[in-house]
């Protein structure tokens, strides 16, 4: 069975050319490889073990492809992208916050009393965004991608820290956002913070998982 593992490594590894990732690409193939061997006690030929690697992890020449493709898209790419959908939508917020405020558009008096009226809903979609931020590095970047989540998660932050300094020491007027603006709210707020870089590790462990 070793003889089919090393067939497969050495075929990827000749697939791979000069990537600039390819002895950590071959390390984490090996170690998916080694997990396929000792769950397949019930294969009894080495063909019957090369299919069920295939079948797993694709072929070595499908495995090379998918990671040249993965060259067009940088770490700083995929960072700042994120970074500037998240300012995007505090950007849009804020300004649907002041123009409701400054403005008395009966439209959007309408769109506002709908958005306060299901914030769970709007909180449960922006947990779906880091989630999703999470996943798209750990499937675009592999295992390599830990140090590219946590400064991306860190940046990405930073306009929700500024918002909610802001309206705590009561910088930008609570009754701006009325009626949404409770103690209660705040808390759930400070709550679902807490909980956003879990749901990007979890997102990030199941990109990781989906890349392979």
């Amino acid at each position: 069975m070793e003889r089919q593992k090393n067939k497969f490594l050495e075929d990827l590894a000749k697939g791979l050319g000069n990537h600039q990732d390819k002895e950590d690409i071959l390390l984490e193939y090996e170690s998916h490889i080694d997990e396929i061997l000792i769950e397949s006690s019930d294969c009894s030929t080495e063909d019957e073990m090369m299919e069920r690697i295939v079948s797993r992890l694709g072929s070595p020449e499908e495995i090379a492809e998918l990671w040249k493709e993965e060259l067009s898209v940088t770490p700083s790419n995929m960072k700042w992208l994120f970074i500037l959908l998240n300012i995007l939508f505090f950007g849009g917020g804020s300004l649907l916050t002041l123009a409701h405020n400054l403005f008395q558009w009966e439209w959007l008096a309408a769109i506002w009393g709908y958005l306060t009226a299901i914030p769970t809903l709007i909180a449960f979609l922006y947990m779906f965004f880091w989630a999703l931020l999470g996943y798209e590095i750990g499937r675009g970047f592999g295992h390599k991608g830990r140090t590219l989540l946590i400064n991306t998660f860190l940046l990405s932050l930073i306009p929700n820290l500024i918002l909610m300094f802001l309206t705590v020491f009561h910088i930008i007027p609570h009754s701006w956002f009325a009626p949404l603006l409770t103690k209660t709210f705040i808390i759930a707020c400070i709550i679902f913070t807490l909980f956003l870089y879990p749901v990007s590790w979890i997102g990030y462990r199941w990109g990781r998982k989906a890349s392979i």
